[in-house]
């Protein structure tokens, strides 16, 4: 599969913080972020041990429609609104998207909707694993915060 229609993934959670900071300040840093993430060495691992489609990321940028990140293609690049991430792999599709909006004078609400198929038995289990033991919605949560922290 090339392209993941995102809409059509089934709703996974959405997880949301306010930053004190304008979007473009919050564009910034979640970039950082993500490159920080996706960078380590552990991901290279967990990215080749799942069997991720996007297992090279594309190097310093912007992002654009044509990034990558470990696990992830970057399927929308809207700076200062909005961040649509999408990857495979063999027990998944999954989206990750970060909308920024306006949350009053030099304040960012950014939401973290992910959106993911699990097909099969294999699938079920992975869910479970990850999504069913809080981890998933725990690095999220983590992420917006060091995002939040970052933008200060």
């Amino acid at each position: 599969m090339d392209t993941i229609d995102i809409p059509a993934l089934p709703y996974v959670d959405e997880h949301t913080t306010v930053v004190a900071a304008d979007a473009d300040t919050v564009w910034h840093e979640l970039r950082h972020v993500l490159d920080g993430i996706f960078s380590r060495g552990r991901s290279v691992g967990i990215v080749a041990l799942l069997g991720c489609a996007d297992r090279t990321p594309s190097g310093p940028r912007p992002l654009t429609e044509s990034s990558t990140l470990r696990g992830f293609r970057v399927a929308v690049a809207a700076p200062g609104r909005e961040l649509a991430l999408v990857g495979r792999h063999r027990f998944s599709s999954y989206a990750l998207v970060f909308h920024l909006e306006e949350a009053g004078p030099g304040r960012t609400q950014v939401r973290a909707e992910t959106r993911a198929g699990f097909p099969g038995p294999a699938g079920a289990i992975y869910r479970r694993l990850v999504i069913g033991t809080g981890g998933h919605a725990f690095l999220v949560r983590r992420m917006l915060t060091t995002v939040r922290k970052r933008a200060l």
